[in-house]
């Protein structure tokens, strides 16, 4: 037999101490090149998007692949990729760790649409709001001293 999954992520993650350096000129460039991370892992982007703090990457991640692999391969490689090409000149790097939550292909269409609204959806909500709401959603266990 073969090995059939369907595993769809949203990952989080933001810029090292939330600085709001990603700015809307480069993001579109960014976002290209973390799809080439994605497709070399083979796995299926679906929608990327953020705002100046922080970024989404909605994926089917490929059965091969462990999420904490990929995230370390998008961060690494992204960071190099953003000082060598001097997309955003007051990143610094991206903050440690990040939120991953698993949906049901019921729920795909819809989250593609909040992921693409990134920008209206933070005009009213920070990003440590949002996600101290994904993590009681999901019933994550959080310790509130590590969402700054």
């Amino acid at each position: 037999m073969s090995t059939y999954t369907r595993i769809l992520f949203q990952i989080v993650f933001s810029t090292k101490n939330r600085s709001r350096c990603l700015i809307k000129k480069g993001r579109k460039e960014l976002y290209k090149y973390i799809s080439g991370i994605l497709k070399n892992k083979n796995c299926q982007l679906v929608r990327i998007n953020g705002v100046e703090d922080h970024i989404h990457i909605l994926s089917e991640l490929h059965p091969t692949v462990s999420l904490s692999s990929l995230v370390k391969d998008i961060k690494l490689g992204s960071a190099h990729f953003i000082r060598r090409k001097e997309l955003f000149p007051d990143f610094e790097g991206w903050q440690k760790g990040y939120a991953a939550f698993t949906y049901s292909n019921d729920e795909k269409e819809g989250l593609i649409q909040y992921v693409k609204n990134q920008e209206n959806h933070h005009k009213s909500l920070s990003f440590k709001d949002e996600l101290t709401l994904f993590l009681k959603k999901y019933d994550v266990d959080f310790e509130e001293r590590f969402l700054v």
